[in-house]
C-alpha cells in the first residue's frame, strides 16, 4: 500500500482497493443470507404432533 504524506487523500494501490471491495461483498452477502435464515425461521408455522393412538410403537425395547 502506498500512501502520500501531505496529502488529502491516501492514494491506495489497487490489490488493497480490491481487497476492501471483497470483503465489503462478502460482508453484506452474510447480512443477506443471516436475514434469509431469519425469515426463514420467522415464517415457519409450528403444529403440534397428533398423539399416537394405540400402544403399537409407544413402548421399545432397546438393547445395546
Amino acid at each position: 500500500m502506498s500512501i502520500i504524506l501531505n496529502n488529502d487523500s491516501p492514494a491506495v494501490d489497487a490489490s488493497t482497493a480490491h481487497g476492501i471491495k471483497t470483503a465489503n461483498l462478502v460482508k453484506n452477502h452474510r447480512a443477506q443470507e443471516a436475514q434469509m435464515a431469519i425469515d426463514l425461521i420467522a415464517s415457519a408455522s409450528i403444529v403440534p404432533l397428533p398423539q399416537p393412538v394405540g400402544n403399537s410403537g409407544n413402548n421399545v425395547n432397546l438393547k445395546v
